[in-house]
């Protein structure tokens, strides 16, 4: 049975490849998803990449992360990440890593997207590479598994 990562992605994440492409790219969700399935098939990973704009949904998903004993979750909480309280508690609350992954570069932006509430509970963060962030955020999950055996 392969390990499984969870991608979550939350909210506007659904307009990819049509919103603001000159800071996100023109790649979309559907490109990304087949991207990792695709790299999660030659790593023995089972990829399942959900997006919300709801952040309650994305703490259900944090929580069921712990409860299939994913190896990682892959987190782009999108403007969740400046504001939510409630995410950094639920990913703290988890034995599971999560890896943060920002299409963009959040410090050359906007300054209220400066302050990050996931990254001091994240295994890691990745951010500024465009939609291949994610494909490095995987790779970091297969080597969290090769590390603990």
């Amino acid at each position: 049975m392969a390990d499984l990562v969870l991608v979550l992605n939350g909210p506007n994440l659904n307009l990819l490849g049509t919103r603001e492409p000159e800071v996100y790219g023109k790649t979309t969700l559907d490109d990304i998803a087949n991207m990792l399935v695709t790299q999660g098939d030659n790593l023995g990973i089972e990829v399942d990449l959900r997006q919300s704009n709801h952040e309650g949904h994305l703490i259900d998903w944090l929580h069921e992360a712990a409860g299939r004993r994913a190896l990682a979750v892959i987190l782009n909480a999108g403007a969740y990440t400046h504001t939510s309280i409630a995410l950094r508690d639920a990913i703290k609350s988890i034995p599971v890593p999560v890896i943060e992954v920002h299409l963009s570069n959040p410090a050359a932006r906007e300054s209220f997207r400066h302050v990050s509430h996931v990254s001091p509970v994240a295994a890691g963060v990745i951010q500024g590479f465009g939609a291949a962030g994610y494909a490095l955020a995987l790779d970091a999950a297969a080597r969290m598994r090769q590390e603990r055996g």
